[in-house]
């Protein structure tokens, strides 16, 4: 799977969940708008991947997670995303949101305040943390 192939991976899940939240399906849609988030992030790590380089064992390990906080380490985007936290603090809002997701969502009964605020936080145009990852992808 390519850069290209999980950037839109990404604009699908993102797709999937608004649609299934419209019709009432709010675990499906939580799961799926978390899941946007993890496939927007491996493209940056991705394009961080150099050409004909041999990739470290260490940073090809960690890519193989579901965790948002440790996917942008491993995109190399902590640090400019904490900065963009502290300046945007709804920024930090929709990270909290965001980040309190995984994998394992996908096995909870989720409300429809909670899709909403998944989804949210995930595609603001300024604030979401989509639009953010989005820049750097």
């Amino acid at each position: 799977m390519n850069r290209a192939d999980l950037q839109r991976l990404s604009r699908l899940r993102i797709q999937e969940a608004r649609s299934l939240f419209r019709v009432g399906h709010y675990s499906g849609s939580y799961y799926l708008a978390g899941y946007a988030v993890e496939c927007a992030l491996k493209p940056c790590i991705a394009r961080e991947t150099q050409k004909f380089d041999f990739p470290d064992k260490e940073r090809l390990k960690n890519s193989y997670t579901h965790r948002p906080d440790e996917l942008l380490r491993v995109a190399n985007l902590l640090g400019s995303f904490q900065a963009e936290m502290r300046a945007n603090p709804k920024l930090k809002a929709d990270w909290s949101v965001v980040n309190a997701w995984s994998e394992q969502s996908r096995y909870g009964i989720w409300s429809k305040a909670d899709a909403d605020a998944m989804i949210d936080a995930v595609e603001k145009r300024r604030e979401g943390v989509l639009p953010w990852i989005k820049l750097h992808w």
